[in-house]
Order: structure tokens, then sequence, then C-alpha cells
């Protein structure tokens, strides 16, 4: 029987909150025995999603809560991340093909999504209740 690890935070929408999502995310690699490859992983895709709703879901900051919420079972990480910026699909097909684009167009920005995405196994989207919600499985 494997034993589940849930953990849920909530931050602000502020670049400075960055560092205190960081350290709840390593708690819960740490408490959930996460390999440490998967939990740089799973740092790497949160950071991405984080630093895009505060520079374009919230155009540079807000109060705004972010909800971070983390399940181990032992083979694989499931992440919810969830949002109150305008709506934004970023795994949406005409999405996917514009950053992609910017593959050989842009020197800096615009990837992120695109790294993340291809760094779990699972990603979907909704919209919800006023959410952006972004539901990810890594393996560990």
């Amino acid at each position: 029987m494997n034993t589940i690890t849930t953990r849920m935070g909530m931050f602000p929408s502020r670049l400075e909150a960055w560092k205190q999502a960081r350290a709840f995310i390593e708690g819960f690699c740490e408490g959930a025995g996460t390999k440490r490859p998967s939990c740089l992983k799973l740092c790497l895709v949160i950071e991405e999603l984080f630093l895009n709703t505060v520079k374009h879901g919230h155009r540079g900051g807000s109060d705004a809560p972010v909800w971070v919420s983390l399940a181990a079972d032992g083979d694989e990480v499931a992440l919810t991340y969830e949002d109150r910026a305008p709506p934004f699909n970023p795994f949406a097909r005409a999405t996917r093909e514009l950053l992609e684009a910017l593959v050989d167009t842009r020197r800096e920005g615009g990837l992120g999504v695109l790294l993340a995405h291809g760094l779990t196994e699972s990603a979907e989207y909704s919209y919800i209740f006023g959410r952006n919600r972004i539901s990810l499985k890594l393996a560990n």
C-alpha cells in the first residue's frame, strides 16, 4: 500500500513570494521522499508558472493568491496550480504553435511554459470558478 503525501500552499502573486513558494515545494519534496531530480523539475515547472502569473497575468504583481497543491504517491507527483489571473490556457494548440515559433525568433522569454510542459507526464488546463487551473503529473 502506497502512502500519499499531500500539501497545499497559497502565495501572493508577487516576485518576492517566490522564495517562500520554493521553500514550500522543497519542504514537500523532503517530507514526501521525492527524488532530488524530480524535486528540481517540480521547482522549475512551478517557477515558470508562478513567474508567468506575476509578469503576464497580473502585469508585475498582485496580492491575488496563487494556490499550489502537491501530492506524491511514490511513482508520481501530481501538481495543481491555480491563479486568479485572466483566463489563459498555456497548452492550447494555437498557443503552443506560437511559442514553438518563438524558438527561432526570440532570444529571451516566452519558452518557459514549453519547457515546463516538456518536463511533465501529463498536463491539463481548465478555467473554473474564476481561476486558471493547471494540473500536471511528473514521474518521481
